[in-house]
C-alpha cells in the first residue's frame, strides 16, 4: 500500500498525468467531431435526413463547436493533427513537438471508435442502400456507400463515381483543395486565439467560429473533395472501411489518392498560419484587451481554442 501511495504521488507530481487527461481528452474530442460528422453525411446519403451539402456542413460545424468546449480546458481541443503540427511549429513554447505522436495518436483513436459508432449504428442502413444500388462492397463503384467513412473526389453523391466523374480533378488537385481549405481554417483559428486580437469580443465565442469556418468551408468546397481539412477526420474512418469490406476502394481508393488528405492538411495548416504570422499578426497593436491577457505576462496565443 505504501508502494502503492508513493507511486500515486510521483506519478501527480510529474507530466505525465496532465499528458495522459490531455490525451484522453482529444480521443473524446475527435470522438465527438467525427461522430458527429460522419453521422451527418450517413444521414445524408444513406437516409436522406439532411437535405443539401449546407444542412451537413451545419451540423459538422456545431459537432465541432460541442467538441472544442468539451475538452479544450484540458488538451487545447486541436482534435486535429493539422492543427497540432501547426501549433508545434509556430508555439513551440505551449506545444513542444514531444507532445506531437501523443496527440496524432489520441486524435486518430477517436476517429476509429467514432467511425465504429456508425458503422454499428448504421450498418443496416448501409446494406439496403448497396443492395437497392447494387453496389457490391469493395468493388467500383462502392465509394457511393464508403463516402460515409473516408472521403472521395469530386463528391460521389453528385459526379458519381465513373471515368468522368475521375477526370475532374486528380489526386495532386484533390490534396491542392484540401490543403488550402486547411490554411483558411488555420488562418482564422490563430486570429480567434490571439490575446492581441481586439477586434474578438470574447474568447469563450471562438469554438462557434471555428466551427462556423469549418462549416462554411465545406458548403464551398465539399462537392470537389467532401471538405476534410483533418486527417484524423479521413484515414480514422477509412481504416474502419478497409476492414469493414470496402478494402482497396477505402485505401488506396480508386485514384490511389487517399494520401491527398493527409498531406494537403499538414501543408496547408502551417501555410495558413505562417500567413497569419508575417503578413496579420505584426500589424496587431501591442495592447492585449482587457481580462485576456495570461497571468504570466505572455502575450503569445495559446497552443489551443480556448487554453
Amino acid at each position: 500500500m505504501l508502494l502503492k501511495a508513493i507511486s500515486l504521488a510521483m506519478l501527480k507530481g510529474s507530466s505525465i498525468l496532465p499528458m495522459l487527461r490531455a490525451c484522453g481528452a482529444e480521443v473524446v474530442g475527435t470522438y465527438l467531431l467525427v461522430v458527429f460528422g460522419t453521422g451527418a453525411v450517413a444521414a445524408a446519403v444513406l437516409t436522406g435526413a439532411q437535405s443539401g451539402i449546407w444542412q451537413v456542413a451545419v451540423v459538422w460545424g456545431f459537432g465541432i463547436t460541442i467538441a472544442i468546449y468539451v475538452t479544450a480546458a484540458v488538451s487545447g481541443a486541436h482534435l486535429n493533427p493539422a492543427v497540432s503540427l501547426t501549433f508545434a511549429i509556430f508555439r513551440r513554447r505551449e506545444f513542444p513537438y514531444t507532445r506531437l505522436l501523443p496527440y496524432w495518436t489520441s486524435q486518430l483513436t477517436g476517429a476509429v471508435l467514432a467511425a465504429l459508432t456508425v458503422l454499428w449504428l448504421y450498418g443496416p442502413f448501409i446494406a439496403r442502400f448497396e443492395s437497392e444500388r447494387g453496389l457490391v462492397r469493395g468493388a467500383p463503384g462502392s465509394q457511393q456507400s464508403a463516402m460515409v467513412f473516408g472521403e472521395y473526389f469530386p463528391n460521389p453523391a453528385l459526379f458519381g463515381t465513373g471515368p468522368d466523374a475521375q477526370s475532374l480533378i486528380s489526386p495532386l488537385g484533390a490534396a491542392v483543395v484540401e490543403g488550402f481549405g486547411t490554411a483558411i481554417l488555420l488562418l482564422v483559428i490563430f486570429a480567434l486565439v490571439d490575446r492581441r486580437n481586439a477586434s474578438l469580443p470574447t474568447k469563450y465565442l471562438s469554438p462557434f467560429f471555428i466551427g462556423f469556418t469549418v462549416a462554411v468551408l465545406i458548403s464551398l468546397f465539399a462537392p470537389l473533395t467532401q471538405a476534410g481539412w483533418n486527417p484524423a477526420r479521413d484515414f480514422g474512418p477509412r481504416l474502419v472501411a478497409y476492414f469493414a469490406g470496402w478494402g482497396n476502394i477505402a485505401i488506396p481508393g480508386p485514384s490511389g489518392g487517399f494520401w491527398a488528405y493527409i498531406i494537403g492538411p499538414l501543408v496547408g495548416g502551417p501555410l495558413g498560419a505562417a500567413v497569419y504570422e508575417f503578413l496579420v499578426r505584426p500589424g496587431l497593436k501591442g495592447r492585449i484587451p482587457v481580462g485576456s491577457q495570461s497571468s504570466d505576462g505572455d502575450d503569445d496565443p495559446p497552443a489551443g481554442p480556448l487554453e
